[in-house]
């Protein structure tokens, strides 16, 4: 059976994203295309990319999570009658930049990691019991490994 590479369409509503990372789109792109070729997508699927910052973040937070403050990332599943649109992520400027400083990684591996896990999040995987979180750092690992990217995970 034929796999299939995500249709991303990215919007780039926070200029400093583009100054800071250059490539952030290829770098979005990759590792979301990453993840679906790692677990075999057997349909063509679509999805929209936002990066933002930290301001929209925590409106975004608020409004869907009921929580008052920004955040790196968020993922939105499309319901079932979207199909073959799956969903939408979120990324937030200033949060990203600083816990790739804080976590001594590079913005680019940072942002490739909070990627897969975006896109994970629209494939179903969560991590809100401890089994889960080991099924879905195990597959980040894996597919980051496959971008050459460290274990995100391991204490610096």
């Amino acid at each position: 059976m034929t796999e299939f590479a995500p249709l991303i369409d990215i919007e780039v509503e926070h200029d400093d994203w583009t100054e800071a990372l250059p490539e952030v789109s290829a770098v979005v792109t990759g590792a979301i295309e990453a993840t679906f070729a790692y677990l075999g997508a057997k349909e063509q699927l679509d999805l929209v990319v936002l990066l933002t910052d930290d301001a929209e973040m925590k409106a975004l937070n608020k409004e869907f999570r009921q929580k008052n403050a920004p955040t790196n990332v968020l993922s939105f599943p499309a319901p079932d009658m979207m199909h073959p649109h799956l969903g939408d992520i979120a990324f937030g400027f200033e949060t990203c930049v600083r816990e790739a400083k804080e976590q001594k990684k590079t913005l680019k591996a940072h942002v490739a990691h909070l990627s897969v896990h975006g896109a994970l999040h629209l494939l179903g995987y969560d991590h809100i019991n401890d089994p889960e979180a080991e099924e879905m750092e195990d597959l980040e690992r894996k597919i980051l490994h496959g971008l050459g990217i460290a274990d995100p995970y391991l204490e610096k």
